[in-house]
């Protein structure tokens, strides 16, 4: 006598979520059910009319479950070349900003490719329908993060990060700027007393731990340099009260987006309602912008390059507070395009002689013949927000440009 064989229990198809895309079982089930009663059921004014279907409409079209799609995972943490684990954006499709209304036939039956393969024909279809929607491959290319983020697509990359903030600053007409570099420690007046106070405390309880000898040291050194923090903003509130009276938009504030100096900037055109840019740079480390950017004006640079041309394209007056290494960075690649002539003349202001003159010494390098002497007129000092401005003003004015309105 033959024993039936028992069929095993068919797994469960897995099942829809944010990330794969994935559609379940029901949700198939239910866009046969939906195309079948389409089929049957009532029929369109008149086969061929002419619909306006909106994107969202559209993409319920497309999707079997009736939903829309979950949007992307991003693909990168911002952290050098780490990336983040391809299968939490499998299947996504993030809404599309380019897509619009479109006119459609209306039809009195759906098309066929609008409804899974029927049960009674491939018992296995969900199963197999939903790993190849779960698929990287089947993620449309301009939405799928990993594939953004492989090499061969380094080209793609750069030119999109240069046309987002480019397609944006012409949108809102930001004609020209002044770019503020300064170091991201120099805090305001009061928080530098507060990290004073802290340091000494600190040494209170350890007089002979050199560690906290120098943490005073320095917080003593700060807090004399937080002064320049007031002037930056000060330089911040004169430039925006001055040329932002409405658009066309001329010498707006842009900095670094970060803290410090920069905030300091942005946050004086933001005291007298102005708008004020931000270029963050993405690090390996989390960080934040300053709450003072204008929201819609604060970008995010995942190449210093392209950063860095976003900074020079408006500039018609670049002005450095003390800074570190990368405030020099900028003055110095300010400095060369001038010096070679790659960019039209633009003052340079450098504010704090005495930090200046220690950090930087032009004349050396004019006595020991690695520039010329007339290089050591390619920037001007200032000890104030107002001086800066004083010195742009004149420098325009000797090319018979009057900056103020």
């Amino acid at each position: 006598m033959t024993t039936a064989r028992r069929r095993a229990p068919r797994p469960a198809p897995p099942t829809r979520s944010r990330s794969t895309g994935a559609p379940t079982r029901a949700q198939l089930a239910k866009a046969r059910a939906a195309g079948k009663k389409r089929s049957q059921g009532a029929r369109p004014k008149a086969p061929g009319t002419l619909q306006k279907v909106s994107p969202r409409e559209s993409e319920l079209e497309r999707r079997p479950n009736g939903k829309p799609s979950a949007p992307a995972t991003a693909g990168r943490n911002g952290a050098g070349n780490h990336r983040r684990n391809s299968n939490h954006a499998h299947g996504a499709a993030a809404k599309d900003p380019e897509e619009k209304p479109r006119v459609v036939i209306a039809r009195s039956a759906p098309l066929p490719v609008q409804i899974p393969k029927p049960l009674e024909d491939e018992p296995e279809a969900d199963e197999r329908i939903a790993r190849i929607m779960a698929s990287p491959s089947y993620r449309r290319a301009d939405q799928d993060p990993d594939f953004m983020d492989l090499d061969e697509l380094r080209g793609e990359r750069l030119e999109l990060e240069y046309l987002k903030a480019e397609i944006e600053l012409r949108r809102q007409d930001i004609r020209s700027t002044i770019v503020v570099f300064g170091s991201t420690r120099l805090v305001e007046p009061a928080a530098a007393r507060r990290k004073l106070e802290a340091a000494r405390r600190d040494l209170d309880r350890n007089p002979k731990d050199p560690v906290c000898q120098r943490r005073v040291s320095v917080a003593e050194r700060v807090v004399h340099l937080s002064r320049y923090y007031v002037e930056a903003r000060e330089l911040g509130r004169i430039v925006s009260r001055v040329c932002q009276q409405g658009g066309p938009y001329q010498f707006v504030v842009m900095t670094g987006g970060g803290p410090g100096i920069m905030e300091a900037a942005n946050r004086g055109a933001f005291d007298v309602g102005a708008k004020t840019v931000g270029l963050n740079i993405i690090l390996p480390h989390e960080q934040y912008p300053n709450p003072y950017i204008t929201p819609d004006l604060c970008f995010q640079y995942r190449y210093f390059a392209l950063r860095k041309m976003h900074f020079m394209m408006r500039a018609r007056a670049l002005v450095a507070f003390p800074g570190g290494y990368g405030t020099f960075d900028e003055v110095f690649d300010a400095l060369c395009l001038i010096q070679t002539q790659k960019i039209p003349p633009l003052p340079v202001v450098l504010v704090g002689r005495e930090f200046w003159r220690k950090a930087f010494d032009a004349e050396f390098l004019a006595s020991e013949g690695v520039i010329d002497p007339e290089d050591m007129h390619l920037f001007r000092y200032a000890e104030t927000g107002q001086e800066a401005w004083e010195h742009i003003v004149e420098f325009w004015r000797g090319f018979g440009e009057h900056v103020i309105p």
